[in-house]
């Protein structure tokens, strides 16, 4: 079986996790992606060294990618990436803005040279406005677009627990040079695409964004939902937290006729919508924690299930990591095989082994293929 993008070359200059995320996927596809290294490398392999003694973050996100290292303060290794460049059908980086420019890789002229190319751009918070010399990591970027004051308790605003701003950025990248490479195989022309990480976190705030607007700023509310109710945690009597979803008026009439056993609330009709049970959200919710304090898990979830309520249990790493329903990858690294969770959709892993490049380790390669020869 065939995929998606091969024979398709994809040059990157590209350091921690969006670009490489985009790249990943480009990879997983079936293109070629050579990942062009300085010579200490992506900073993103010195994040930590839990995984087989390298980053968690790299292995994650360069698996099936050739390592090559280049100093692009040299002319012959500029004249090397120049080579690549023109044979590649997608160039992808997230170098702070200008810096590609100052390299002599200015992208009108990329345009003008290379008609098809595809050149895709990362930064903070693009490339024109007030903000465009600021240096932007993710979790300045949570903060910024005001998406860590939606997030924790009401005690204190908090980060989301993974690098969302990144991930956003990597995958709207992705989506973008999908759709600019089907518009070139329609017209024969690349595209100069643009993306900020600002811009990508800001469309995930649609929603409290215009909650605001509408005159009802959103509340934190820990692990909760602030515009359905009850959605959110509650504690049984042995200790387990599980988190419940009511989705519809009629969710709740069988929560609390069947699961709760309470046919007047049920028929209350100071509960009878969402828009009634948000209003009286601390009356909501504790009508459904009395009831679970006085049962043990197996039984709340036994009711759960046989009235298909929505729910799932509080989860750590732990218990991820013995979910039944994990699906993992195996991927080849300089420390030894690592299994770890895959993609939605597809399995990437299709013949050969994956493997996460070890740095440099197709430069020689790579310079003999395309004229640079050996340093």
């Amino acid at each position: 079986m065939s995929r998606a993008l091969e024979g398709l070359l994809v040059v990157s200059l590209e350091q921690a996790v969006a670009a490489p995320l985009a790249t990943c996927r480009l990879a997983d596809a079936g293109a070629r992606v050579i990942k062009i290294e300085r010579p200490e490398g992506d900073f993103g392999r010195g994040y930590d060294a839990v995984a087989k003694g390298e980053s968690s973050y790299f292995v994650w996100l360069n698996r099936g990618k050739e390592s090559v290292i280049l100093d692009l303060r040299l002319e012959q290794d500029c004249a090397l990436l120049e080579s690549i460049v023109a044979k590649a059908d997608v160039l992808v980086q997230n170098l702070k803005p200008g810096a590609l420019e100052k390299l002599g890789f200015r992208r009108e002229r990329l345009r003008q040279d290379y008609p098809s190319l595809i050149i895709a751009s990362i930064s903070g918070f693009g490339e024109d406005g007030p903000s465009a010399d600021r240096k932007a990591y993710d979790l300045l970027i949570q903060a910024e677009t005001g998406l860590a004051s939606v997030t924790g308790g009401p005690e204190a605003p908090a980060r989301v627990g993974v690098s969302i701003v990144d991930i956003a950025t990597g995958l709207a990248t992705y989506e973008a040079i999908l759709e600019a490479l089907i518009i070139r195989g329609r017209t024969g022309e690349g595209a100069d695409l643009r993306l900020s990480m600002f811009d990508a976190t800001a469309e995930l705030m649609t929603v409290p964004l215009l909650q605001h607007e509408g005159g009802k700023s959103p509340k934190r509310l820990g692990l909760a939902h602030p515009s359905i109710a009850p959605y959110g945690v509650f504690r049984t009597k042995d200790g387990v937290d599980i988190l419940i979803s009511i989705q519809s008026d009629r969710e709740w009439i069988i929560l609390a006729r069947d699961v709760l056993k309470d046919a007047a609330l049920a028929e209350n009709i100071d509960f009878a919508t969402n828009v009634k049970r948000v209003a009286h959200r601390a009356e909501t919710d504790r009508s459904v924690a009395v009831v679970f304090a006085r049962m043990n898990a197996d039984d709340v979830i036994a009711a759960l299930t046989r009235y298909d309520i929505a729910f799932g249990r509080v989860s750590d790493m732990a218990a991820l990591s013995a979910h039944p329903e994990l699906r993992r990858i195996t991927v080849e690294t300089a420390g030894g095989l690592l299994d770890y969770p895959a993609r939605a959709g597809p399995a990437p892993q299709i013949g050969p082994l994956l493997r996460v490049p070890a740095l440099g380790a197709d430069t020689d390669k790579v310079r003999s293929e395309f004229g640079g020869g050996s340093l």
